[in-house]
């Protein structure tokens, strides 16, 4: 008679796990998804990338028919899990991180059907739960000092050397050498033809003023000459 109790237990948790197994709760599988710099569409757990960066976030909840449900996504840097930065409400949401550092986002959800209920909440992230993460790298920028516009496809627009990162504000300017603006863009990967009007500059040096601001909050002013050579071409010697 003493066992009683016990194969009850038993059975109600043999009965629960059948429920569960033949899908009769809420599920989730939080996923987020991005557009890389190929302008391919990426979906995984860990993203490391630079800003800004859009993240879309989806619940991918399933055996929800019949069940009442509340999100509420919480995102936090890392080590500070008890120092929410924002919620969101929503089954599923997106978000441009501009900030440099990790980034760790969970998605609390409560599903209820009556007297039932179905929590992914702090135990559940707490023991088993995973929680995605975005990484935003540091920002990084520099400046060439020339370019040759000549028509040959090689190094003919002046811009930001290859492998910037983390930028979330950007001028440049371009000057010659009597201080007259020939041409600005506010984009890291635009850049200068080398023409002013619509007509080819002369050869020689003009100068260029760059200020950008990163993801971690440093700040790029840069200044410096800017060799515009018409006449080199890729395997000759610079004059």
């Amino acid at each position: 008679m003493k066992t009683k109790p016990y194969i009850i237990l038993a059975l109600l948790l043999l009965s629960a796990i059948t429920a569960k197994a033949q899908g009769e709760f809420p599920t989730i599988s939080p996923s987020a998804t991005y557009t890389d710099t190929d302008g391919n569409e990426q979906t995984e757990t860990a993203i490391s990338e630079s800003a800004p960066l859009t993240v879309n976030f989806k619940a991918n909840a399933e055996n929800t028919a019949g069940w009442t449900a509340h999100y509420e996504w919480h995102f936090y840097k890392e080590g500070n899990r008890d120092q929410v930065y924002l919620k969101r409400y929503e089954e599923n949401t997106s978000l441009t991180f501009v900030e440099a550092g990790a980034h760790y986002i969970e998605l609390w959800a409560i599903f209820t059907k009556g007297t039932d209920s179905v929590a992914y909440t702090d135990v559940y992230w707490k023991s088993e739960g995973s929680p995605l993460s975005v990484s935003i790298s540091e920002s990084k920028l520099e400046m060439p000092n020339a370019f040759s516009p000549n028509g040959d496809g090689i190094n003919d627009i002046y811009k930001a050397k290859e492998g910037y990162q983390s930028l979330v504000e950007f001028k440049a300017t371009i000057f010659n050498r009597w201080g007259q603006k020939l041409y600005s863009w506010d984009n890291p990967a635009g850049g200068w033809d080398g023409k002013y009007k619509g007509k080819d500059v002369k050869q020689g040096v003009y100068f260029v003023l760059v200020k950008a601001k990163g993801a971690d909050g440093r700040k790029f002013n840069i200044k410096r000459d800017v060799n515009l050579l018409r006449g080199y071409t890729e395997g000759s010697s610079l004059p």
